[in-house]
């Protein structure tokens, strides 16, 4: 009787939280759009979204980056993930900003930016927090 243990990747389940996510959200678009605007763009939004999941799906099985950031199996294309994620955020808190400040120069309330700045520093402050007690 063989001793050899066939290790299992602990992170198996990465490679389906995209595609799993993706649907999910295919899901709530449905039913928001349904509600909200009208059938067709319930449809049309969770058809999007199910496009994406698709596509991303095709693509891992051409490309070694978008497999890699997927099962999260590839230290440089994690670390390249992190730093694109990274960028991603703060153009996304300078948008932000800058559509806070235009709302309140148009003589607009301005608060759905403020609320969302308010989100993104809390996030940054909790991660800061978590990473400083844990190292």
């Amino acid at each position: 009787m063989s001793t050899v243990r066939h290790a299992v990747p602990a992170r198996r389940w990465y490679r389906w939280a995209t595609t799993g996510f993706s649907v999910v959200m295919a899901l709530v678009f449905l039913v928001a759009g349904w509600v909200g605007i009208g059938p067709a763009a319930g449809i049309g939004m969770a058809a999007v979204m199910l496009v994406f999941a698709g596509g991303v799906e095709l693509a891992a099985r051409r490309s070694e980056t978008v497999k890699g950031l997927l099962d999260r199996s590839d230290e440089r294309i994690t670390a390249m993930d992190l730093t694109a994620t990274t960028f991603a955020g703060l153009v996304l808190i300078t948008v932000i900003l800058v559509a806070f400040v235009v709302e309140i120069v148009r003589g607009q309330d301005g608060m759905p930016y403020a609320w969302l700045g308010a989100v993104a520093g809390i996030a940054y402050l909790v991660a800061i927090l978590v990473q400083r007690l844990r190292g």
